[in-house]
């Protein structure tokens, strides 16, 4: 079994699509199910218009199909649901043998388990190697895509091993201290803050474009926080998931700083680069990073590990969302704080973001302790 990607020359109707994935068997010739299936669920129903999240599909079918080829099984070979059915052999083969996170193996199956139902749409094979089931959703949680809402109900297939429900990490106030006392880099630390004021993406962070900032005399009266618009359709380079537009908000000061940065530090890396970038952050030659941002990944894990802290970018996000959401609903009531960080995050669903609210309660903890630590200490005193 083999997965290849696709060059300009893959063309349905006259457009190219680049990086598409395909399957090959053994023989080189292309698993026509598996390539039927992927062409209708990435392409034609036009919801997975990411080259990026492509591979990620393509290689989950891929590894299923080699799962198969493998071990001798058939992939239309398919016993009554209540039976041990190949798709639950790999169910456990990616849970029990190479271990994988649940979050992965249900990730994996939502994608086999709609190739299995377009299958017997197209009447490729008679049953389902699963069977539909109703459970509780849990409350204030994120739902996975494979997962219809109805009310507190929701359908699940039987052979989705149970969600396990776990919490965002967070830095606490010392862990960002330290973070941003380690990073003496100008661009690295400039980089952290981004990801600790804002909760941009990392993909987003390595694609801000400068174009973005305004200088501190133009803000003359300006409110305290400045509204910015993020646009993948305005021609500055700048991408989202989704390639959705959305507004954020910036705080005076941290545009001040970002200004700042862009006029005095930035042009050193600009002028070592091959050619102009609308990217605000610069890599060490002076190009915009690669590959979504994968180079952000490397200085924030590394900044973390030079004081003992496991960090990465979208950690930053998490961390900025849930001290926000605290101050928020400890401030002014104006505005719904959850709403606000739906907004600012670009959750399409504000289910993911009550995970937040969540979190406020280890925060809450945190703070009697420290409060009963100190009366503690002073009636010690």
């Amino acid at each position: 079994m083999e997965l290849i990607w696709s060059t300009d020359d893959f063309k349905l109707h006259g457009v190219s699509y680049r990086d598409f994935p395909i399957l090959l068997d053994s023989e080189m010739v292309g698993v026509s199910p598996a390539n039927t299936f992927l062409r209708y669920h990435l392409l034609q129903r036009g919801r997975v218009g990411s080259a990026k999240s492509w591979k990620v599909y393509g290689q989950a079918l891929y590894d299923y199909f080699g799962f198969l080829e493998a071990h001798d099984l058939v992939w239309n070979d398919t016993p009554k649901a209540e039976d041990h059915t190949p798709v639950a052999a790999y169910r456990d083969y990616c849970k029990d043998t190479i271990g994988l996170s649940l979050n992965t193996v249900r990730q994996r199956l939502y994608l086999i388990c709609e190739f299995y139902k377009y299958a017997h749409k197209q009447n490729w094979i008679e049953t389902l190697p699963f069977s539909r089931e109703i459970v509780l959703a849990p409350k204030a949680d994120t739902l996975l895509e494979h997962i219809d809402s109805s009310g507190d109900e929701v359908a699940s297939t039987s052979v989705m091993p149970k969600m396990r429900k776990t919490l965002p990490q967070f830095l606490s106030t010392d862990q960002i201290q330290q973070l941003l006392a380690t990073a003496h880099n100008p661009h690295h630390k400039m980089i952290v803050r981004m990801g600790l004021q804002t909760g941009l993406r990392r993909e987003e962070i390595a694609t801000f474009p400068y174009a973005y900032l305004i200088a501190p005399a133009r803000l003359g009266h300006a409110p305290k926080n400045i509204r910015v618009h993020l646009d993948p359709e305005d021609g500055h380079g700048m991408r989202t998931k989704g390639n959705k537009e959305r507004t954020i908000y910036i705080s005076r000061n941290f545009m001040k700083d970002l200004w700042h940065y862009f006029v005095q530090v930035r042009g050193e890396r600009a002028r070592q680069g091959a050619s102009q970038s609308n990217a605000l952050f610069l890599n060490q030659d002076g190009n915009p990073f690669a590959a979504g941002g994968k180079g952000i990944e490397r200085i924030v894990r590394n900044l973390g590990a030079s004081v003992g802290i496991k960090v990465w970018p979208h950690m930053l996000r998490h961390t900025y969302a849930t001290h926000t959401l605290n101050s928020m609903q400890q401030g002014d009531k104006t505005i719904e704080p959850i709403v606000f960080l739906q907004r600012q995050l670009g959750h399409e669903s504000i289910q993911t973001t009550m995970v937040y609210a969540h979190l406020i309660d280890e925060l809450a903890d945190a703070a009697v302790l420290q409060y009963d630590d100190e009366v503690t200490e002073w009636s010690r005193a």
